[in-house]
């Protein structure tokens, strides 16, 4: 039988989080993967039973406890939980969690880009200053009675199974799965606390900018040709994506950007002037400035980084 207990205000809050990237940190084989799933056990042994406050920057996680006792800390807040049941992390969102020895379930991360494209259409319980994909969640499933709860359960097991192969549609499947896991999440959080309204408009302006930069990031449009596209203000836009993504506007385009850059250096042989000229710089100096400024590292290093 599930249960959660009343949550309680945390005891602290650290002040210094550390991002922990899941491709990097335990499979380097998923360093520039969509999507990570793994059985919870497995990585409970890897990084332990106990794992001390946390967070994974531009990803969201969905950790379900199929069986065993946990002890999660979101944010602020608190919860003892027993299995079956699931806990949703979006990006930046710090949080710990106690898991007993018997406990196991699974664990997928998700790019944050990923995750906004698959909930698009989801207007209005995807999105929202009080959407679920803005804020931590904790819910318990209860198979037995609940046909959704089930499905979760059942969507969860196909993902453990899909991630055995390794088949050309592997890609696909998983991506499929995701969102459909997603969209029963959403009718659970709709289920366990209620929801403001979205504003359909703002929701609109968000997704018709994320569209723009995928078709534009390239030509590397300034913020102001975006709203003129858009026909809002740049403030506006600003404040639609600091409410609906955590991001200010311009971090948006240039995350898109170095995804794609990051993309090329690992899987590409091209030289990395070439790259630099594919992805719409004219002077190569620039664009080894800007990728350094943004991820810590030169092109250079960040390719021998991936052999």
């Amino acid at each position: 039988m599930s249960s959660i207990t009343q949550p309680q205000p945390a005891d602290t809050a650290p002040r210094d989080i550390p991002n922990i990237d899941i491709g990097h940190a335990y499979d380097q084989h998923y360093v520039d993967a969509e999507i990570h799933y793994e059985h919870l056990e497995k990585l409970a042994d890897f990084f332990g039973r106990n794992m001390p406050v946390h967070h994974h920057d531009r990803f969201y996680q969905i950790h379900v406890i199929l069986s065993g006792t946990v002890r999660v800390h979101l944010d602020e807040t608190s919860y003892t939980v027993q299995g079956p049941m699931f806990f949703l992390t979006p990006p930046t969102v710090p949080h710990a969690f106690v898991t007993e020895e018997n406990a196991r379930g699974h664990v997928i991360t998700a790019r944050q880009q990923l995750v906004w494209e698959l909930m698009g259409g989801m207007v209005p319980t995807g999105w929202g200053s009080n959407s679920f994909m803005n804020h931590p969640l904790c819910v318990a499933l209860e198979p037995a009675g609940d046909k959704t709860a089930a499905r979760v359960l059942h969507l969860l097991d196909l993902m453990a199974d899909e991630n055995d192969h390794s088949s050309m549609e592997h890609r696909v499947a998983l991506r499929a799965l995701l969102q459909l896991v997603l969209i029963h999440i959403s009718r659970l959080a709709d289920q366990s606390q209620p929801q403001q309204k979205t504003r359909k408009e703002d929701v609109r302006i968000f997704h018709r900018f994320n569209e723009l930069i995928e078709a534009h990031y390239k030509e590397h449009l300034t913020l102001s040709q975006y709203t003129k596209l858009i026909s809002v203000t740049e403030a506006r836009l600003n404040e639609i994506c600091r409410r609906l993504a955590g991001l200010p506007s311009k971090r948006l385009i240039m995350d898109r950007l170095m995804q794609e850059a990051r993309r090329l250096l690992t899987f590409s042989s091209a030289p990395i002037t070439e790259i630099s000229y594919q992805l719409g710089f004219k002077d190569p100096a620039y664009f080894a400035r800007f990728f350094r400024r943004n991820a810590g590292v030169t092109a250079g290093q960040y390719r021998d980084s991936k052999k």
